[in-house]
């Protein structure tokens, strides 16, 4: 299996200057000795956005938003022998509480908004 490497900046930008002069990609990826796939995605992020710096990212993404992790953090310290299951069940009851109520606030406001208006 071949072994994976991120291109550099500057490697990009060759790769890109070479295109934009008129060169194939089947010929820019044997010149480089780059698979064609991988110029061909460099290619087409860079007519989408114009970009071709990498995407950093720290990780998985977020699923908790920070109330959720403060109600988890006070849940877990006042049941101390709930299991990770609990937890996970009480936060998906305590968000479906949380996003209702929110919804009957915005209704709510909505209404009384409509009203004044």
């Amino acid at each position: 299996m071949a072994q994976r490497k991120h291109l550099d900046d500057f490697l990009r930008g060759r790769i890109i200057g070479r295109l934009e002069s008129g060169r194939t990609q089947l010929e820019v990826s044997e010149e480089l000795g780059i698979a064609q796939s991988v110029i061909s995605r460099l290619l087409q992020r860079f007519q989408d956005d114009g970009n071709v710096s990498r995407c950093y990212s720290t990780g998985r993404p977020r699923v908790t938003t920070p109330n959720d992790d403060r109600y988890l953090a006070v849940t877990a310290k006042r049941n101390r022998r709930s299991t990770a299951s609990d937890l996970s069940r009480q936060l998906s009851l305590f968000s479906y509480r949380y996003d209702s109520f929110k919804a009957d606030r915005v209704q709510t406001l909505r209404a009384h908004w409509s009203i004044c208006s």
